[in-house]
């Protein structure tokens, strides 16, 4: 179940719209259960579904449509390294050799420890800063060389 206060969130991006148009806050309500929960299983959903007010199957169709929700536990730490062409030309397919190396694991592999997933994602909008990742869903790393890289995986471990 939802905690209350994360309840009081999807309760503040549902006032945003008017009470026929709940379901456009789906999203938003996807967002506040997966950061609480790290990922959505199907409970989760449901219970998101019936909370809004909306067929089950319509929460399903927008988690699954979008890559940033999680439908199975990952890490604690997600690093999704973007390896559209530009950023695999500027130095992404290096840079997510050097975390697949340090941490042992391929694109959709979780550590043994449960602290890392990588995923390989699409454009993020950043070719000029490339290589770019994304960690979590909500921080941008830019121009990730090998040392910046070391230096971030060394600060999550700890």
């Amino acid at each position: 179940m939802l905690s209350e206060q994360c309840l009081k969130k999807i309760d503040r991006e549902l006032a945003k719209y008017p009470a026929d148009q709940r379901q456009s806050a789906v999203m938003a309500a996807l967002a506040h259960a997966q950061v609480e929960k790290g990922w959505l299983a199907p409970e989760t959903m449901q219970e998101i579904a019936d909370y809004i007010g909306m067929p089950a199957i319509a929460v399903q169709e927008v988690a699954t449509f979008y890559n940033m929700y999680n439908l199975k536990p990952v890490g604690k730490h997600k690093i999704t390294v973007c390896t559209n062409l530009p950023c695999a030309l500027s130095g992404g397919e290096r840079a997510a050799q050097r975390i697949k190396d340090a941490l042992g694991i391929d694109f959709r592999g979780t550590t043994e420890d449960g602290k890392f997933t990588l995923l390989e994602g699409e454009c993020m909008g950043a070719c000029g800063d490339a290589p770019v990742m994304l960690l979590n869903n909500h921080q941008m790393c830019s121009f990730m060389s090998d040392e910046k890289i070391d230096a971030l995986l060394e600060e999550l471990n700890k």
